[in-house]
């Protein structure tokens, strides 16, 4: 069944300019492991968990390094969650999280469908 579903939309200029003017951000909005990915890669990312916590409901006090995105050996993406998010997850019922990344002409984005 479906708990919740999320959708957003980063211009990733405007996105690179943002982490440009504060560089504390970046720190504060990735994990370690994704830090260094490419600009396009880091505005899908930030899609994707503002896309996650829509689909848990937008809750005060996620933390958004407890969303980590990673992609399998075949490329496909999926978040792992711990703590805050971890905890809210597990508080709705959430048992799997989909997740789908795309970016083209400027635009990142990312679905986030929790099911239980």
């Amino acid at each position: 069944m479906i708990l919740g579903t999320g959708i957003d939309v980063v211009d990733i200029a405007r996105f690179a300019e943002t982490l440009e003017r504060t560089p504390a951000l970046r720190t504060r909005l990735f994990t370690e492991t994704e830090r260094d990915l490419p600009m396009r890669s880091l505005a899908a990312r930030f899609a994707a968990k503002e896309a996650l916590a829509k689909a848990l409901g937008a809750p005060v006090g996620l933390a958004w390094t407890d969303a980590t995105v990673v992609r399998d050996d075949n490329g496909r993406p999926s978040i792992e969650m711990i703590g805050t998010v971890a905890a809210r997850a597990a508080e709705l019922g959430v048992n799997h999280i989909h997740v789908s990344l795309s970016h083209d002409a400027g635009i990142a984005s990312a679905v986030v469908i929790a099911e239980s």
